[in-house]
């Protein structure tokens, strides 16, 4: 698996755990703003403050993430639901 697949994987899983239904301001949907959780999706690593932040950000987001078929079977990972435990984000049911 490339890089790039492994990173958009990771962030697909951080944005299905931040997509709870919730009113936000707008929110430009880019998975990879999710890249600074690349290592905690591909690992045991933990997610770093920053990635939380982007989690966080992107849960509005999430749901189409998941929906996407190139994107859902990494926003499904293991990982991807720790690391948005790990972050306190609640991981959405769509």
């Amino acid at each position: 698996m490339s890089c790039t697949t492994l990173l958009c994987a990771l962030l697909v899983v951080v944005v299905v755990v931040l997509a709870e239904v919730e009113e936000t301001k707008a929110v430009t949907c880019n998975v990879t703003e999710l890249s600074p959780c690349a290592g905690a999706f591909t690992s045991s690593q933990p997610p770093s403050a920053s990635c939380c932040n982007k989690l966080r950000e992107q849960k509005p987001c999430l749901c189409g993430y998941i929906k996407n078929p190139s994107l859902g079977q990494f926003v499904n990972s293991p990982n991807a639901k720790r690391v948005a435990s790990t972050c306190g984000v609640p991981y959405p049911t769509c």
